[in-house]
């Protein structure tokens, strides 16, 4: 088969690895890629958002699955433009990607099927919202979101009425956010462990991926700035089984069925970022594709074919495909570059990784990665993803920091408590 990854990041590297492992993968060539990824296959000079020039290279080489890893070019209806193609891609169409897109309009759609989450307002005008804000009715703590699409910097935690009126003036007035922020949604602060669910649809049918667990926060102890994530294991150790089925039954299920029921079924990876709360799962948000750095942990774990479950998602054969996960556990962690998540320090030496790669059991997934030269260089906040697996959790993070501490450059930093919490509850003999 004849395969096109879109992406550059370090979410797309774990999908060329898991790709490139595959004994139906005649050519993997990524768009634009990483210099991991070069090494899996071959990288092709077309920006992840440039829809209309991925289409026709698409389009001439005619390959047998695009697979699209960032959320960009899907809410920008790339694969409504590849579908009428003709080419087979794993990603949903425009109008099922506004999950997404527009948290709006994925508040709405919960509220129209009973899925439950956070309880919200929605805002257009500033004054309308100073209003709510100053008023009885707004119950702080709660946070502030941007409805489009905003880098994952368009959503504000705000304790007080001071933040929240900054936060929403920023945004429907200042234009912080450009027309992402032209409408904002207002929401209740949900409180408790939050978690990734992932399932694959074909539109019609879905199957559950493995669970997973992510870290927002730059610093040990879930403290300093939010960023992209610092680090994810799997299988969680916060979802028992009673937990699962509910979240199948409650979110996944009326989710793709409220879709498929006003014309826009969903094909593809479905994220739902759920808080585990005293009254149950409730959705934080949806993801269109694949999470980041969640997938450096996921894939290495399906004991059968990527590229086969993937293909069979673009072309609506889901149908009986009942995917098996492998007994061991993963932990990923990143490295960043010195001021990650402000502006980062890029261009430095990268020493290590083959080492750390020798070890066994170990990964190590290019985020931000270029060549300069024979060397290996930063080139972005997020440089590397270096995953550990083991028998266990506490076994997979071993490994993994093992692993991290033969990686060196200049200004690298990482948190150290990556999967820590996990490990000693499961020590303490609570199972998920």
């Amino acid at each position: 088969m004849k395969v096109l990854l879109i992406g550059s990041g370090g979410r797309e590297d774990a999908l060329a690895w898991a790709l490139a492992r595959s004994p139906r993968l005649e050519l993997l060539r990524c768009a634009p890629g990483n210099a991991g990824m070069a090494t899996r296959g071959e990288c092709v000079d077309l920006g992840a958002e440039d829809v209309g020039a991925l289409v026709e290279h698409a389009r001439l080489e005619r390959y047998d699955l695009v697979v699209v890893g960032p959320e960009a070019p899907l809410v920008g209806g790339i694969a409504d433009r590849l579908e009428d193609a003709g080419i087979p891609v794993c990603g949903p169409r425009a109008s099922a990607a506004r999950l997404e897109g527009s948290k709006v309009f994925a508040k709405e759609l919960m509220a129209r099927h009973g899925i439950p989450t956070a309880s919200f307002r929605v805002f257009e005008d500033a004054a309308a919202a100073r209003a709510f804000l100053r008023s009885s009715a707004a119950d702080y703590p709660l946070v502030v979101k941007a409805d489009g699409l905003a880098s994952g910097k368009g959503v504000i935690l705000c304790d007080d009425a001071e933040q929240a009126l900054r936060a929403a003036s920023d945004m429907l007035e200042g234009r912080r956010f450009g027309a992402a922020g032209a409408r904002i949604v207002v929401e209740q602060r949900l409180v408790g462990r939050e978690v990734s669910f992932f399932v694959l649809s074909d539109g019609a049918h879905f199957v559950e991926l493995a669970t997973c667990q992510d870290y927002k926060r730059a610093l040990d102890g879930d403290r300093g700035l939010n960023t992209g994530g610092m680090g994810a294991y799997s299988p969680s150790a916060f979802i028992d089984e009673p937990c699962r089925r509910e979240i199948v039954q409650r979110i996944v299920e009326p989710t793709l069925r409220g879709l498929a029921r006003e014309g826009t079924p969903f094909s593809g990876v479905l994220f739902v970022g759920l808080m585990l709360t005293s009254h149950g799962p409730r959705v934080l948000e949806f993801n269109a594709r694949f999470g980041d750095p969640e997938t450096q942990a996921l894939v290495p774990r399906l004991d059968g074919d990527w590229l086969e479950l993937l293909h069979r998602a673009a072309t609506g054969r889901l149908a009986g495909s009942s995917p098996q996960w492998k007994s061991e556990s993963t932990v990923c962690v990143v490295m960043t570059a010195r001021g990650y998540p402000g502006a980062s320090d890029q261009g430095q030496p990268i020493t290590g990784c083959d080492a750390a790669a020798a070890l066994g059991d170990v990964v190590v997934y290019h985020a931000g990665t270029r060549r300069r030269g024979a060397d290996l260089c930063t080139s972005a906040g997020r440089v590397l993803g270096v995953t550990g697996i083991g028998r266990d959790l506490a076994a997979a993070r071993e490994r993994a920091y093992e692993a991290v501490a033969r990686i060196h450059w200049d200004g690298e930093h990482h948190r150290h408590d990556i999967a820590l919490d996990a490990v000693e509850r499961l020590a303490q003999g609570v199972n998920p």
